[in-house]
């Protein structure tokens, strides 16, 4: 049976639950929210397949891959889908043709009060909720099985999300369904704990004394592609944040993120899409308006098959591999040293003490940024 004793070994993908017959495994929250497996053994039967599902590792199945994938700079020709996604609407290509050929699509949209989960689409309304980043892991509760049934009711399905679970989901499904099961990944930097995400809502709710009723984890409208803030509107007036200055320090990542085995050119998916960091080398014009240029990446075969049916819905320029090379896709992001310490002060201490200490409301971060400022001011003089 599957038993986790050390955190960093598993990205919380639900292969294991998913498959578990007896159910005899329940995905259960540690103090951030993240959730891993738990092993009822009354239930369990010892048959093994928990542990041979499992996809997190160095030996994750690659057999579709292509010996490298192609690379593309892409923008949607719709400059209203390119304004209101992430990057170039490249998934909206992609999902659209899926949809209008009587398929469904899946990916990271909320429930209840924007708690992010993986949903099910069957229209372009629906599917209009995965648009966007969300720094926040998806629940996947059941959406495997879910997944399963489709593809046995015999749907073209279309999975969006992070290698690790498209790599969970490729294992669980098997090869005999995988047909018509297109798997989409995003080069990801590493996923947040979703209680603090919880906790960021009711915070900023309770300082407004009013409900947020719309959020945008980098809004390009505002600030441009390149910027990342995050907005939020509240039902009597609006509001500007910043959850993402405790996200680029990587110390709310899941621990498995500082190992991540799918950060490299053998991705664990049929196509992989990203913000084009270092488009200029490409093309010097796609992207001078600042409003967002996708890279696409074709693993495999059907991937090939899929971009052809879709490239003609976008701007597209081929583009060299090396020039494509974003961190993530050469190593996994380093975790903070104090990571540990920031899940125990949290724990203990809740999450505005947490923000404070670590995060960019306190004293802490202004005499930091203080000091920053005077650094950069007595460097100038000397230089003078």
């Amino acid at each position: 049976m599957i038993q986790i004793t050390d955190k960093s070994q598993c990205c919380g993908c639900t292969a294991c639950a998913s498959i578990c017959a007896h159910d005899a495994i329940t995905m259960q929250p540690d103090a951030l929210g993240f959730l891993y497996p738990v092993v009822d053994k009354d239930k369990c039967v010892d048959c093994g397949l928990c542990e041979k599902v499992c996809a997190f590792n160095d030996h994750y199945d690659t057999s579709l891959n292509l010996p490298k994938p192609d690379a593309y700079a892409a923008r949607h020709k719709d400059m209203k889908e390119v304004e209101t996604s992430r990057s170039g609407a490249a998934f909206i290509a992609i999902s659209d043709y899926v949809l209008e050929n009587g398929g469904v699509v899946y990916g990271a949209g909320y429930a209840d009060h924007f708690r992010v989960v993986h949903k099910r689409a069957t229209t372009k309304e629906e599917r209009d909720e995965f648009k966007g980043s969300k720094y926040v892991q998806s629940d996947l509760d059941h959406v495997f099985r879910q997944v399963k049934k489709d593809l046995k009711d015999g749907l073209t399905v279309l999975f969006s999300g992070t290698p690790c679970q498209t790599a969970g989901l490729n294992a669980y499904i098997g090869k005999k369904l995988r047909e018509h099961l297109i798997l989409v990944d995003i080069v990801c930097h590493g996923v947040p704990g979703p209680y603090l995400w919880r906790d960021y809502i009711a915070y900023l709710e309770k300082k407004q004394g009013d409900k947020i009723c719309w959020v945008n984890f980098r809004d390009k409208q505002e600030y441009g592609w390149k910027a990342h803030h995050e907005t939020f509107k509240f039902v009597k007036g609006g509001g500007k944040m910043s959850f993402t200055y405790l996200f680029y320090q990587h110390i709310m990542f899941r621990h498995s993120c500082g190992k991540c085995p799918y950060t490299n050119t053998k991705r664990p998916s049929d196509i992989t899409i990203a913000d084009f960091w270092g488009w200029e080398k490409t093309d010097p014009n796609i992207n001078k308006d600042d409003k967002g240029v996708s890279l696409i990446l074709v693993n495999t075969e059907k991937g090939r098959e899929i971009f052809d049916a879709v490239k003609d819905r976008m701007t597209v320029i081929p583009a060299k591999l090396e020039d494509c090379l974003q961190p993530n896709l050469q190593h996994p992001s380093v975790i903070h040293p104090k990571r540990m310490k920031f899940e125990q002060d949290y724990q203990c201490k809740g999450f505005e003490y947490v923000m404070k200490k670590y995060g960019d409301m306190g004293w802490r971060h202004k005499v930091g940024k203080m000091k920053g400022k005077m650094r950069r001011i007595v460097k100038k003089l000397i230089g003078k």
